[in-house]
């Protein structure tokens, strides 16, 4: 009897309870992972995405190679990729764990389990990390979350009962075709092993001041734990992760800074399965708004030209520009700047979110379905539940890049600029244009304030003509954060923690 492993997004040997399980039975077991090609032709995938993973498949080989076995990589669809190993090698049990992705994946995990009853296979799933599956009551998720993030981390197994290779049907890792172009020279590579590495160096000593200094591009990209596309596709364990922080910041050696720290730092992971978890609840919030009277607020097709401004960077306004060129180039983004790039296309741009989240999707390596579709709703004020969040990029600007050194860095037509005047570059005069540079730089695309008021004005006038108590109640009731009952709010209310800056990054 063969047990074959089903990897997904959960790249790695340790704390892996399905591959645990496997090795367990004594019996031959072949470790899959499937290119499914039309995965890729879904418009929130990325040629950046497939080369992180497929940088973690090749780490992931090579540690399944230390136990005797070796990574199977077939291409196709998962349910034809079993019906060959079936016939092939007498299959009788798929493990893996549960995967909340978008609607495409589930629709995929459906056949997978039909075909697994259709064919007598036996059919398991493990939870990954603190997502409940089928959760009744949002009031028990904490618990259930904590309870899990407290059970021991699983080592790798040491052997792994194998195939002979000759009997391995032929290995495909060629590059699937993608729907859209992409290039990204700057972006992370993956694997456990480089996961690792980063989770140490950030635990010794890159976590101290974490939660000062997340929100600048400057300091962000050495102070964040850089760990988030490795927790996304599953290269290491969110719980392995959180425990390691734990015992760091606990040690009777660690100085109240980093304590400090590595709690904030907790608090993010704790955020991540919440936001996650919103998905798994309510699937139908990759495609329509959370509070569904809101899904109303923006109708008809986004305004092309300023859809295509906001995704060039070139709206005109220098930290937002910035953020998207710098974005494009690396894949990654700190969470601050990711919330203003949304916000300032749902307000100052006034586009309907699905376009902006798509974009965004496709530019961020790690690209985790649960947070992005929750978070980019949340800056777009479709909760419901949240405050409105509308950022005014200039204020921004002068507070998290005061001397203008990530936009020199990511704008090269404002490299001449002054410092007091690098933030507004519109307000230049065109003598000072001429002598310092900023030419040929673009003209913002609206007047920021001016649009920022009124789209607080026109969301304001949309709450209360059609938002209604109850269903500001059920969105609570389902997605709110809390620990024990729920309490009664007013309509429109929002929940104070649940209005965090809740990203993990």
């Amino acid at each position: 009897m063969t047990t074959v492993v089903w990897f997904k997004r959960d790249l790695r040997t340790r704390d892996h309870a399905p591959l645990v399980a496997a090795a367990a039975l004594g019996e031959p077991v072949i470790p899959l992972y499937v290119i499914e090609d039309d995965y890729w032709q879904q418009p929130d995938t990325s040629a950046r995405q497939w080369h992180f993973i497929r940088d973690s498949l090749d780490d992931l080989d090579q540690q399944l190679r230390k136990t005797g076995s070796q990574l199977v990589v077939m291409r196709g669809s998962v349910d034809d990729a079993l019906k060959q190993l079936k016939a092939s090698h007498s299959v009788e049990r798929v493990f893996c764990h549960q995967e909340t992705g978008g609607q495409w994946t589930f629709e995929r995990d459906q056949r997978v389990i039909g075909w697994c009853s259709e064919h007598q296979v036996e059919f398991r799933e493990w939870n990954q990390f603190g997502v409940v599956r089928r959760l009744k009551d949002r009031d028990v998720w904490d618990k259930a979350w904590s309870q899990l993030m407290r059970q021991p981390v699983l080592s790798a197994p040491t052997v792994i009962p194998g195939i002979v290779t000759g009997q391995l049907p032929q290995q495909d890792t060629s590059a699937p075709d993608f729907a859209l172009p992409d290039h990204c020279p700057d972006r992370q590579a993956g694997g456990s092993l480089r996961g690792e590495k980063l989770l140490a160096s950030f635990l010794e000593r890159r976590c101290v001041g974490y939660q000062y200094n997340i929100s600048s591009p400057l300091t962000a990209v050495r102070a964040c734990s850089r760990l988030s596309p490795h927790l996304a596709y599953g290269s290491v364990s969110l719980r392995e992760v959180y425990q390691g922080a734990k015992a760091a910041g606990e040690h009777r050696n660690s100085l109240p800074r980093k304590k400090k720290s590595l709690t904030s730092f907790r608090s993010r992971l704790h955020w991540h399965c919440h936001f996650i978890q919103k998905l798994e609840d309510e699937p139908e919030l990759e495609f329509r708004a959370m509070h569904r009277e809101l899904e109303g607020l923006k109708t008809g097709p986004n305004h092309s030209e300023r859809l295509q401004r906001w995704r060039q960077g070139q709206t005109g306004w220098p930290l937002v520009d910035a953020c998207m060129r710098s974005l494009q180039h690396t894949g990654w983004l700190n969470f601050r700047m990711r919330a203003m790039l949304m916000a300032v296309a749902s307000y100052q741009l006034w586009l309907h979110w699905r376009d902006p989240a798509l974009h965004l999707a496709r530019w961020f390596t790690d690209f985790e379905p649960g947070i992005h579709y929750s978070q980019t709703q949340m800056q777009s004020g479709l909760t419901g539940i949240n405050a409105l969040r509308i950022y005014n990029p200039v204020l921004q600007s002068q507070k998290l890049d005061p001397d203008g050194e990530f936009i020199r860095r990511w704008i090269p037509e404002l490299a001449g600029v002054p410092t007091e005047m690098i933030h507004t570059p519109w307000l230049m005069t065109p003598a000072q244009k001429t002598r310092f540079g900023g030419n040929t730089y673009i003209a913002p695309v609206c007047d920021h304030e001016q649009a920022a008021r009124a789209a607080r004005k026109a969301v304001g006038d949309f709450r209360k003509q059609h938002v209604s108590q109850q269903e500001t109640s059920r969105v609570l009731k389902q997605h709110g954060s809390r620990k024990g009952p729920v309490q009664k709010r007013p309509a429109g209310a929002k929940n104070a923690r649940d209005d965090q800056l809740s990203l993990f990054d």
